[in-house]
């Protein structure tokens, strides 16, 4: 009998286990488990690299150590504490200081995670590592360990800044490729736990971090610097020229593939230093940046950091002309046997707008119009083509559309576009000759690739592929044909009109490299408000002429000078550009050495030819209030990485 009442009470209790272990089985052994010590370490991921399109390494992340006290491990054994101090002041003397290492032993004995020193080489805790692992010493070292992380490297400082852009705390891409391609650079943390097992043994899971993608750009750094150090030498040559302050307001240089959409070089003025893109010093006084609350730093930071070729919006001038000839042709309302009379200005609502040469240049052909850049037989060809046929061929180039550029911030340009029915007379001939809408830099270079490619409009991109760890490409960006903009025989035409202006004596002639076949138009435009004398300058050309393996686009917004209405000042940055850029790309002279008229070192004007409208009427205001319109980041004014 009692052998039976036992039996039953046991196979009760094994029975209200069971229900236990079914019913609140998790919620016990949450709570028994969290009596136990853990040991639980992040392991970070590090973000991917950012390279040339040759393979130079313009991004990385590097690993560093933070030194981190566990004062309950070291409190538990009291004879390892002088010991561990003494090897932390032998191994840290300048980042540690030994007086807070006695204080938090001291008042706070069971704190496990104390930060001594941040960021350190894996130089500089080596030798500390190397005590904690030595037999003789390492056993009475306790307490210290050592947490890592990655931080962002720029090895070549501002080259290319506003292409890559760069990271805050928590690897937060803020602008550039670092922003576009944030969730492809960025990985996924790992994680190392330590727990006891159901035998009380000390077992380890580690689930490993997942590193980040590698972006490869189509950025040659070479072309890049060639690009860079050319703008450097203009706003040092002209600082201070006609006026305090710097030798531009502005410049942007852009470089294509016309062939396949690539972006080659892409930079402007001013930059800034991606290893600290919170420091205004390069432009501002301390007492100026003093001066400044917190709404006009952010708005110097934004103007620093924002890329002229992409978010800048601005009226092209005389660099439109192409496209409206190219729109003629196409339509077959101009042909290439017509001829326009320019006695120096039309009279169009009331209003004079004159030619660049207000004393007319006389009987114009297609090509000459073009040499000469004459507004006046812009005009007429605008009549010819019509409202219809010229806003339909704005949309074709892509005027007013993002091109999508793999880039953020690319500015909006539909509202400052005219729509068929908004081009009057007078919109419609200033129009024809760049003045009275806007694009971007982008927007027109890529519309301009196609004109003389062809007619093929690529999108453009600053990524070539994606790569990961090992090199093996995950993502291949090809060439994206988007569509046919115009013939092929319509675009040799205008290549012949290009080539013309800068082989054949028009207004384009200082930008041409010695030796070389090119062909390309200069732009000089009128800035608002009308006739206080500023105005926006430009190149854009190609070469060779046969078979166009490079598109350079320069513009100068502002140039410091008594009389900025001269594209030379363009046009010389583009032939310093060139003279350098076209041997390294491999691409060889294909005409006779000749000796030619060229700009002054510092881009001011020669005698012959140049692109200077005179002023425009002041209703002629599309553009007004947006003219240099900029997108913004929004980002907090204080560097969250400072302290």
């Amino acid at each position: 009998m009692i052998f039976g009442v036992v039996t039953l009470l046991l196979i009760g209790l094994i029975g209200r286990l069971m229900w236990i272990e079914y019913q609140k089985g998790e919620k016990y052994e949450k709570r028994v488990l969290s009596q136990q010590e853990y040991d639980s370490t992040i392991l970070p991921y590090q973000r991917g690299n950012i390279t040339d399109s040759k393979g130079s390494i313009l991004a990385t992340s590097v690993d560093v150590y933070n030194v981190i006290l566990d004062c309950k491990v070291l409190n538990s054994n009291t004879d390892n504490i002088e010991p561990t101090i003494t090897a932390l002041r032998t191994c840290f003397a300048d980042q540690i200081d030994e007086s807070k290492v006695r204080d938090l032993i001291e008042n706070k004995p069971k704190s496990q995670y104390n930060v001594l020193a941040k960021r350190l080489p894996y130089e500089e805790i080596q030798s500390f590592v190397e005590m904690q692992n030595n037999k003789k010493t390492g056993s009475s070292i306790k307490g210290v360990w050592f947490e890592k992380e990655y931080i962002r490297k720029y090895p070549y400082a501002s080259l290319a800044s506003a292409v890559i852009g760069f990271t805050t705390s928590g690897n937060v891409g803020m602008n550039g490729v670092e922003n576009y391609y944030n969730s492809t650079l960025n990985g996924v943390n790992g994680r190392e736990y330590g727990y006891l097992n159901s035998d009380n043994n000390f077992e380890k899971t580690v689930k490993p971090a997942v590193n980040g993608e590698n972006v490869v750009l189509t950025i040659d750094a070479n072309i890049q610097t060639i690009v860079e150090n050319k703008i450097k030498d203009f706003v040092e040559q002209n600082t201070n020229a006609a006026r305090e302050g710097a030798g531009a307001k502005h410049i942007g240089v852009l470089m294509m593939d016309p062939n396949n959409g690539e972006v080659l070089a892409m930079a402007n003025y001013p930059n800034y230093d991606l290893t600290n893109p919170w420091d205004l010093s390069a432009y501002y006084t301390d007492e100026e940046i003093a001066a400044m609350d917190d709404k006009e730093k952010l708005k110097a930071l934004n103007d620093m950091w924002n890329n002229f070729c992409t978010t800048y919006t601005y009226e092209p001038g005389s660099t439109a002309k192409p496209f409206t000839v190219a729109a003629g042709l196409e339509t077959g309302t101009l042909t290439n046997d017509m001829t326009f009379m320019c006695d120096g200005y039309e009279t169009i609502s009331g209003h004079d707008i004159h030619c660049v040469n207000t004393s007319g240049h006389g009987l114009e052909t297609m090509k000459k119009a073009i040499m000469d850049s004459c507004n006046d037989s812009l005009m007429q060809m605008s009549y010819k083509i019509g409202p219809a046929n010229f806003a339909k061929y704005q949309k074709i180039f892509g005027f007013g559309y993002k091109t999508n550029i793999d880039l953020p911030g690319e500015a909006r340009t539909d509202s400052l576009i005219f729509k068929k029915d908004e081009l009057t007379t007078i919109n419609l001939a200033t129009n024809a000759f760049g003045q009275n809408f806007n694009t971007t830099m982008i927007q027109l270079a890529s519309g301009f690739c196609s004109i003389i490619n062809g007619g093929s409009y690529y999108q453009p991109h600053v990524v070539r592929k994606i790569t990961d760890e090992a090199g093996n490409t995950i993502q291949e960006n090809e060439a994206v044909l988007l569509k046919e903009t115009i013939s092929k025989q319509t675009s040799d035409q205008v290549k012949d009109y290009l080539y013309g202006t800068v082989c054949e004596g028009g207004t384009g002639q200082y930008a041409h490299v010695d030796g070389y076949s090119m062909g390309g138009k200069t732009g000089t435009a009128q800035k608002l408000p009308r006739g206080q004398g500023n105005y926006l300058v430009s190149f854009i050309g190609y070469a060779p002429q046969d078979n166009p393996q490079v598109v350079i686009y320069v513009v100068v917004d502002e140039p410091n000078a008594e009389d900025e209405a001269h594209s030379t000042y363009a046009q010389g940055i583009v032939k310093e550009i060139l003279t350098e850029a076209l041997p390294y790309m491999n691409i060889y002279p294909d005409q006779e050495v000749t000796e030619a008229d060229e700009p002054s070192a510092d881009g001011s004007p020669a005698d012959g030819p140049t692109d200077t409208p005179e002023s425009l009427p002041e209703d002629t205001d599309k553009a007004q209030a947006e003219n240099e319109k900029e997108s913004t980041i929004d980002a907090p004014v204080d560097n969250p990485d400072a302290q």
